[in-house]
């Protein structure tokens, strides 16, 4: 068992997990980020705003996510290199349309629902239920934005 009482095998496995995760919310976060920077027509000012908010809420969860790792008894990846190759989000570059940030957005937090609903898995099978609080937090953060968004685009 590892420090919290969870057993050691099943914490490799979900640190594992956990730091791809964490992978894909790095990579989400600066893509964000240039999303907010680089935005352009009419919808400029909700936009700009609300990827704001959104690339805040994305460097919090790095930090829960991370913490969360450390936990389990894992060490965080804290290389952008490593981040590159464990993620299944890719860096974007060049996107400032409305309709081209906000699908994008859409991708990489479908990715992140996915990824989260994982995470769940394992954990509800190996009795994990502080991993399970932390994903059902984003999940109906992200579920609600998702929906927005889908929203914006009609």
């Amino acid at each position: 068992m590892n420090q919290i009482g969870i057993s050691k095998d099943y914490s490799a496995k979900m640190n594992e997990k956990l730091n791809a995760y964490l992978s894909n919310v790095q990579l989400s976060y600066m893509n964000v980020r240039g999303y907010h920077w680089n935005i352009v027509g009419k919808q400029f000012f909700q936009l700009h705003e609300k990827f704001e908010e959104l690339y805040d809420s994305l460097n919090e969860m790095a930090d829960e996510i991370a913490e969360r790792i450390l936990m389990l008894g894992g060490t965080p990846v804290h290389a952008f290199s490593k981040y590159i190759k464990m993620a299944t989000i890719k860096e974007k570059e060049n996107i400032s349309t409305a309709e081209g940030t906000v699908k994008e957005t859409l991708n990489e937090l479908l990715e992140l629902l996915k990824n989260e609903r994982e995470i769940i898995e394992l954990a509800s099978e190996n009795g994990d239920e502080g991993t399970i609080d932390l994903m059902t937090g984003y999940i109906s953060e992200q579920e609600k934005l998702v929906w927005m968004l889908n929203a914006n685009l009609k």
